[in-house]
């Protein structure tokens, strides 16, 4: 068996038979080992093999994988495709102007790569520097990502709609010696300043040395003592430099999520492990086969662009999409019209953005062809009925395969989905379904035990580990633990609840813990509570999610005032919105506001965040026990409250 899996898995790639998946999965299953170490032989270019694949105990949060084994990531990504097929495209950027894409061939993003990468390195970054890249969907982006690689450097990209106050933040928490961005970026018919972001993050964040500045639009910028024309420094190098050997476990690159507690949380994934899962996820889940087109529409800034659009595709020498646009622009049919253009064969999105298009007439979609069309993926969320049978009788005329694919920043890749399943398997409606080669799910219940058969719903724990997961926080590892392994000893804790269906499919039911989900973008509620509380006229916030029919979640923020007039009550919301806006993002600025005079709290001083969602979902009428409440009436309080609040707003509309 393990000598079929080096078979079916080896590149070139071809397709496996499907009556071999469950044996596949079995295998991975089973004897895990056998089957990653098979895999990584085969498909990883390795400068030295590995001589152990797994040392991994969940208990403590150790995982690490391909043990003794050195390579390099942009060389997997780049050099093993150059050496084969040089003018193959590697990127379609698809620009903000519609019809203006620009082709880019391997030979010219490792070209690209390495004159990069030699500008870093002539200007101080070593293997092991930490660079933050703030910059729009793009091939220089992209060629940002992998020069880092290149030269052992590890990349932190922080999405470019952050504001300065969360980019330098992320910065000093990584102690980053480099920034490359670019001048403004541009989405949706609108230009956005980026290096006067960076310039306002950087005056707090000494360990910055260099700030490299490229250009996507003409529009001149001041340039300050840390400040480096990026192009102009570019064009002094060689287009050669020699990739890093770098070890299996070295830090490829880190990403900020969110989590329970205010503070954002800086992921590391490491070299092999990632970049094997990244490649594996993505040939198998979309049915990706040579000369395809694959069409993730991610930003660059989050880690669907990290697996989806730069790593696993380029790993298996696809031609990948860099989309830099939005669905409405500069009309709603702007993805089915890229997708006629580029002859796009696998379109990866969100349900936020297909609940948005659903809403315009069909014919925004009709009107082009589509044909080109052989796989339909969602990520971010859970994607609901409505928004999935739209996606795929309307979009994909009921012929594509629609995997809806559960997966998280901690995971790498994708760890539950539809596919890949056997010939003829079904696919059912807004279900991710079938776990992926190695990925073990298990339901546990309120007191830590594991629930057993199907028709059952849980906590969504992973029992056996796999090479794509992260292997630490930056700087706290114990917070790590903490957050994933502490909860159910020896499993990794999702922070998912989820349910096992009659024939043990899975479908994810949402988040248990104080994170919502805006957009498809993972907020936690205590980092905008954070924001709120820095007003003066604010003692205490309280902030959860509630449903939205376009962006799946959005916070509403319960807000104690001090002693002000109702007329400045309207100001301080307006302060409110601008604080949230400056030190997170516009996207994280709550929809609702709601003035209460005091928040229930148990006696031990902990806030009802359930029954305060209860009450801003209207749900008033069942909120369970609130025995354990200091002061019970404090709910009848805020119940008024969020009545007057609701049909103010329903005459405003």
């Amino acid at each position: 068996r393990a000598a079929r899996c080096r078979v079916v898995l080896a590149r070139p790639r071809a397709p496996v038979p499907g009556s071999k998946w469950q044996e596949l999965r079995e295998l991975s299953e089973r004897a895990p080992e056998r089957f990653w170490d098979s895999v990584a032989k085969e498909r990883l270019l390795w400068n030295k093999p590995f001589e152990q694949v797994a040392d991994c105990d969940m208990r403590q949060g150790k995982i690490r994988w391909f043990l003794g084994g050195q390579l390099n990531v942009s060389a997997n990504c780049l050099d093993v495709h150059v050496a084969r097929a040089p003018e193959r495209v590697a990127l379609l950027w698809e620009r903000d102007e519609p019809g203006s894409e620009v082709k880019v061939t391997y030979r010219e993003l490792l070209e690209t790569t390495c004159r990069l990468a030699n500008t870093l390195k002539r200007h101080g970054v070593r293997k092991g520097d930490r660079v933050a890249i703030y910059m729009p969907v793009s091939p220089i982006a992209v060629a940002a990502m992998l020069a880092c690689a290149r030269i052992g450097a590890v990349h932190t990209v922080v999405f470019a709609g952050f504001s300065a106050e969360a980019l330098a933040g992320r910065i000093e928490d990584a102690q980053c010696k480099a920034v490359i961005t670019c001048n403004q970026g541009v989405r949706g018919g609108r230009t956005i300043n980026l290096k006067t972001t960076v310039d306002t993050a950087v005056k707090s964040c000494p360990s910055v040395r260099n700030v490299f500045v490229a250009h996507r639009t003409e529009c001149k910028v001041p340039m300050g003592p840390l400040d480096i024309f990026l192009e102009e420094e570019m064009a002094k190098e060689s287009t050669s430099c020699p990739p890093e050997p770098m070890e299996s476990e070295d830090m490829l690159f880190m990403l900020y999520t969110s989590g329970s507690t205010g503070k954002p949380k800086g992921i590391v994934h490491t070299q092999a492990g990632y970049l094997l899962y990244a490649a594996l996820t993505h040939q198998y889940v979309f049915d990706y086969h040579p000369g395809d087109v694959f069409g993730c529409v991610a930003d660059i800034g989050w880690v669907t662009g990290h697996s989806y659009v730069v790593y696993g595709p380029l790993c298996n020498g696809a031609t990948t999409v860099l989309f830099e646009s939005t669905p409405v622009y500069p009309n709603p049919g702007r993805y089915w019209e890229t997708v006629q253009r580029l002859g796009i064969n696998q379109f990866y999105g969100a349900p936020t953005a297909i609940r948005l298009l659903l809403k315009y007439d069909e014919n925004w979609v009709k009107k082009y062809d589509r044909s080109s069309l052989k796989t339909l993926g969602s990520v971010g969320e859970p994607i609901n009925r409505e928004a999935w049978e739209w996606f795929y009788h309307v979009v994909g005329d009921g012929k594509c395969p629609l995997v809806d694919t559960w997966w998280q920043t901690e995971t790498g890749g994708v760890c539950i989905a539809p596919q890949p399943a056997e010939d003829g398997a079904e696919i059912l409606p807004a279900m991710a379904m079938r776990p992926f080669f190695g990925i073990q799910p298990t339901l546990m219940d309120e007191k830590g035990k594991e629930i057993r058969g199907n028709d059952v719903s849980g906590a969504l724990c992973i029992s056996q580990t796999w090479p794509g997961m992260a292997r630490t926080i930056y700087g706290d590892h114990q917070r790590f633990v903490d957050a994933y392994f502490k909860p159910y000893p020896g499993h990794y804790f999702t922070g998912d609840g989820a349910y096992r269906s009659k024939e043990g499919y899975y479908q994810i039911t949402g988040r248990m813990d104080d994170v919502i989900n805006i957009s498809g973008h993972r907020l936690g509620t205590a980092e905008i509570e954070d924001a709120l509380d820095e007003h003066p006229d604010v003692p205490e916030t309280a902030v959860v999610g509630i449903p939205h029919d376009v962006k799946g979640e959005v916070p509403f923020a319960f807000v104690v005032l001090k002693e002000v007039g109702s007329s400045s009550q309207s100001q301080v919301i307006e302060e409110l919105k601008s604080l949230v806006a400056a030190k997170i993002a516009k996207y994280a600025v709550p929809d609702h506001f709601l003035v209460v005079k005091r928040l229930p709290k148990t006696r031990s001083g902990k806030i009802m965040r359930r029954i305060l969602r209860k009450v801003a979902m209207g749900q008033s009428s069942d909120l369970g026990d609130i025995s354990t409440l200091d002061d019970p009436s404090v709910v009848t309080e805020v119940i008024q409250a969020c009545d007057h609040y609701r049909s103010l707003e329903s005459k405003k509309n």
